[in-house]
């Protein structure tokens, strides 16, 4: 075997050690009773200690070398320089390192699930101190190792290539123009009616109008399938995908767009290309360019006027309420583009949801950089949530700083990646509609036609390009905001 044989061996291995960690974090999640999180934890450590070993063994250092001398395509280049990173990222960090984390994660995700119920911030602060601890450990070794700043260095694990300098510059872009687009907004949707939701939305029909809503979406049922959990999310593999939703039966309205939303994560996954099938190529390419097509699922797609339309016949099908004037097409899409300034996150609208991140954003780079301590967040959230959104959460933390998950197991760098995905899904409808007419092709119900264009130039793709030139080879250029912009005014104004 080449060299670069034995390392696509071996990565294919760890591969199957991934899945298994996968699923049972799909478990943990969707299925798992509480009684279960001690041991699930201490299993889940095991496993990730494990795969860390097997990503670290000392011979890789040895292939990595001598396949960078063998004769290898563009594609097996892509492949290495892949493995590479992975095989660069998990040496950094050192074992025992790993396995704090792991266990700190889930002690914390788990009583997470209770604490923010319960508005416990007492509670969760002294289990999330731990997470905070070990991830400016992580964030410290990672930026030396890297030589860049510790939240660049935990950026890298997300959004490969992007810096604190460029998100500065383009939130504080987003920031000048946005609260004014909001305010305009606001005021020109003053005067419009809408019938709310009322009554009572059974879990059941809406899990069924889910379920045909992923069908017009094409996801694959054989490979995939639909959950409920705490907080929605796409998990599995490629072969496998578990999405989940969270049900409210008092309200239809945002378990729908959240299962809309968590099919585009599932398409994607489902997409990539099954000959780099177990290899870091063939995985997705980062965080933001998963968002992308979440985020095109369900802003540019689901809340357009003519999917709408189909919500509105499933919708009035699911809960037998075809003379009920809350599902008609009119009054569905006033709810889906009512533009609100709220305190949750998942809950917000497409115009304000960039403001929900950019705070998150401001916070735990600070955070991990030193600058403020994690007692600070809480006064600090509703310190931002009032400058960006005129709302106060002081003492409210349930609804403030302990609303997401993403928090709870350290996944800090994780959350620029919402709004970038918001930007490249607007510049992929600018660059889509040239040759596709999709207003004709979501109105038809055979979206095809746009699948394939995200099929042809984002899934098939996967990691084979950087993420500029994933970009760039897409839309013929790297990030312009400029379109995200456009995509808000058009749409709302």
């Amino acid at each position: 075997m080449s060299n670069y044989e034995k390392l696509t061996a071996h990565y294919q291995s760890i591969n199957h050690f991934n899945h298994a960690q996968s699923m049972l974090g799909w478990d943990a999640a969707a299925n798992m009773p509480s009684g279960g999180n001690d041991a699930r934890s201490q299993a889940m450590a095991e496993l990730s200690v494990h795969i860390h070993r097997l990503s670290t063994q000392p011979q890789l250092e040895e292939w990595f070398g001598e396949a960078q001398q063998e004769s290898l395509n563009s594609e097996q280049q892509s492949s290495l320089r892949e493995m590479k990173r992975q095989w660069q990222q998990a040496t950094i960090v050192p074992e025992k390192l790993v396995q704090a984390q792991s266990i700190a994660g889930s002690k914390c995700e788990h009583a997470w699930r209770s604490q923010r119920q319960e508005n416990d911030w007492t509670g969760f602060e002294k289990n999330w101190k731990e997470v905070v601890k070990l991830s400016r450990e992580e964030a410290t070794i990672r930026g030396e190792a890297l030589g860049l700043s510790p939240y660049d260095a935990m950026l890298d694990k997300y959004e490969p290539g992007t810096t604190t300098a460029s998100l500065d510059t383009l939130f504080s872009d987003v920031k000048s123009w946005l609260p004014e687009l909001i305010e305009k907004v606001l005021q020109k949707q003053q005067s419009q009616s809408i019938i709310m939701p009322s009554g009572t939305f059974s879990t059941a029909n809406q899990k069924s109008l889910g379920l045909e809503t992923m069908k017009l979406l094409k996801f694959d049922f054989d490979h995939g399938r639909l959950d409920q959990s705490v907080h929605p999310f796409c998990g599995g593999v490629p072969s496998d995908v578990r999405i989940t939703t969270r049900y409210d039966e008092k309200d239809f309205v945002q378990a729908l767009m959240g299962i809309v939303h968590e099919t585009g994560h599932a398409r994607y996954e489902q997409g990539l290309p099954k000959a780099f099938s177990g290899l870091p190529v063939g995985e997705a390419r980062s965080m933001g360019v998963h968002e992308s097509q979440s985020l095109f699922f369900e802003m540019q797609i689901g809340r357009s006027k003519p999917f709408i339309t189909h919500l509105s016949r499933l919708s009035a099908n699911a809960f037998n309420a075809h003379k009920d004037p809350v599902f008609a097409e009119e009054n569905l899409y006033k709810i889906y583009t009512q533009v609100e300034k709220g305190f949750i996150r998942v809950d917000a609208d497409e115009l304000t949801y960039p403001a929900h991140v950019i705070m998150r954003y401001e916070i735990e780079r600070d955070l991990i950089n030193g600058v403020i301590e994690h007692t600070d967040v809480p006064a600090l959230w509703d310190e931002k949530m009032k400058a960006s959104l005129g709302l106060s959460t002081k003492g409210n933390y349930k609804n403030g700083c302990m609303q997401d998950i993403h928090w709870t197991d350290g996944a800090f760098g994780y959350f620029p990646s919402y709004t970038l995905g918001a930007m490249y899904a607007a510049q992929y409808k600018a660059t889509m509609q040239n040759t596709v007419d999709i207003d004709a092709a979501i109105q038809s119900g055979d979206l095809n036609p746009i699948f394939q264009w995200l099929s042809d130039n984002i899934w098939s793709q996967a990691s084979l390009h950087t993420t500029d030139e994933l970009i760039k080879r897409a839309t013929g250029e790297t990030l312009n905001a400029a379109h995200f912009k456009k995509h808000l005014e058009t749409r709302y104004l």
